[in-house]
């Protein structure tokens, strides 16, 4: 009984709801002009490799099939210890600041008074922060609610730096092309499948790879060098626009294979960590602040959901790297602790000392340190382009329908703020959204009943959200 009062472990404060799986990667195209890190060291090297999939604000028991990003994040076991590249299944995100994403995650969350999922604090702040609507316009086509696991691209989404041998280092981006192809879930299949088999994802990759249809995903980079970074007509590091393809083509480098299910989905899935913040020698940060923020939020949620020794736990350690450093003791310490080895910094009697080969690249800066504001940035050129570009007729009519079929459970001083940003992408996106509102909001009880009313404050909304 003491044993089965304390099964439960903290559920993931965000992507709660995963499935995950095993396999490798295998380099097929030299980059080794780019990077030093042994995973791309020769053409036809496999490294074993860990996947998770997920939703994002959704409980541990939320439906596979909901309109929401989902992760795609993957754990290389190289020589020189574990490479994790925690992506998602779009190239962008909703935000640029890491300080704002409390608050964001918070919004998609629950209210605090209700606990319901409130499209109030979901609109208010997608309205107040208009560097949202590159993702939010995608969250809201068809690839918003995509067809199982396998079915979707995975993307790093940020901005990382490639380091070679001769200590030359360029900025790159992940992107991982599903080999399935896409395939996307309507909204009455995904609504039919979130009653019927709510756990869709998990069972479609679990069943494919039990009967030997193992999912794989064509691995790519883009590469930008430091000099052209200067002259980017953006901000390259802005995690909120991607790199043109025509300007930066994607270079194919290897395969990701998963050809494994868990054996015990605890112990493979549910306690898997991964961890920007772990790079082996080649593969760096960049100057990409949302990135940064990750590096520390990530280990410390995990120390607090796993414990400081989580790096112990089979999936989670670098079995394939000797590990020597100076970190002792804790809770759950599984291994020997690393015997009687000094466990201080500089000392006489051999312990682990730096290695040159794994020191970071050097860079240079110049300019002012401080907060700046970033929310008035160019937050819709490439969302125009995403809409009139990319998007055909038919798939801009089901985004605007999408969009206002959620959108309509807001309050209409925020419908006015989202459309408003809708129309300054482009007239026709906002004018078919407010068409559509126009319908639902004569259709509407008046007797809504929202637990947020708006403040009587003399200072503008947008200029609270920018305090």
């Amino acid at each position: 009984m003491a044993h089965f009062d304390r099964e439960r472990i903290p559920e993931r404060v965000v992507h709660a709801k995963g499935a995950g799986a095993f396999g490798y990667f295998e380099v097929t195209h030299d980059i080794t002009k780019y990077s030093k890190a042994k995973v791309f060291e020769h053409i036809g090297k496999k490294t074993p490799i860990a996947v998770r999939f997920s939703t994002v604000a959704g409980e541990s028991g939320s439906a596979d099939t909901v309109r929401d990003p989902r992760g795609f994040a993957v754990k290389f076991y190289t020589e020189d210890g574990n490479w994790d590249l925690v992506g998602n299944n779009t190239p962008i995100f909703f935000i640029r600041d890491p300080i704002l994403f409390p608050s964001f995650i918070h919004s998609q969350k629950r209210n605090p008074q209700t606990h319901l999922k409130d499209p109030d604090m979901v609109w208010d702040f997608w309205s107040l922060r208009p560097e949202s609507l590159h993702q939010v316009s995608f969250l809201f086509s068809d690839r918003g609610i995509p067809d199982g696991h396998r079915h979707m691209n995975g993307y790093g989404s940020h901005t990382f730096k490639l380091v070679n041998a001769n200590g030359e280092a360029v900025y790159c981006k992940f992107h991982y092309k599903t080999d399935q192809g896409i395939k996307n879930l309507s909204v009455e299949d995904a609504a039919r499948l979130s009653q019927e088999d709510p756990d869709y994802g998990i069972r479609d990759l679990f069943n494919a790879i039990a009967t030997g249809k193992y999912p794989s995903w064509t691995f790519y980079i883009q590469v930008m060098t430091f000099n052209q970074a200067e002259t980017f007509p953006f901000n390259p590091f802005d995690l909120t626009k991607v790199w043109p393809h025509k300007d930066y083509p994607l270079i194919p480098v290897g395969k990701l294979v998963l050809n494994r299910n868990p054996v015990n989905y605890f112990a493979e899935v549910e306690q898997i960590a991964f961890d920007p913040s772990n790079m082996p020698p080649g593969i760096e940060a960049s100057p990409d602040k949302m990135l940064q923020g990750r590096l520390f939020a990530y280990p410390d949620t995990h120390r607090h959901r796993l414990g400081p020794n989580y790096l112990h736990i089979p999936v989670n350690c670098p079995y394939r790297a000797r590990v020597a450093n100076y970190q002792r003791d804790g809770p759950m310490c599984m291994q020997d602790n690393q015997g009687g080895a000094p466990n201080y910094y500089p000392n006489s009697f051999g312990a682990p000392e730096q290695q040159p080969s794994a020191l970071e690249h050097s860079i240079q800066y110049s300019g002012e340190v401080r907060r700046f504001n970033t929310a008035n940035d160019d937050n819709v050129t490439q969302v125009r382009a995403f809409y009139v570009n990319v998007l055909n007729e038919e798939q801009r009519k089901r985004l605007c329908e999408n969009i206002a079929g959620h959108l309509k459970d807001a309050q209409i001083f925020i419908q006015k703020k989202a459309v408003k940003n809708f129309t300054e992408v482009h007239p026709d996106y906002g004018s078919h959204i407010q068409a559509l509102l126009d319908k639902y909001n004569a259709e509407k009880p008046k007797n809504a009943t929202h637990t947020f009313v708006q403040s009587g404050s003399h200072l503008a909304a947008r200029e609270k959200a920018n305090l």
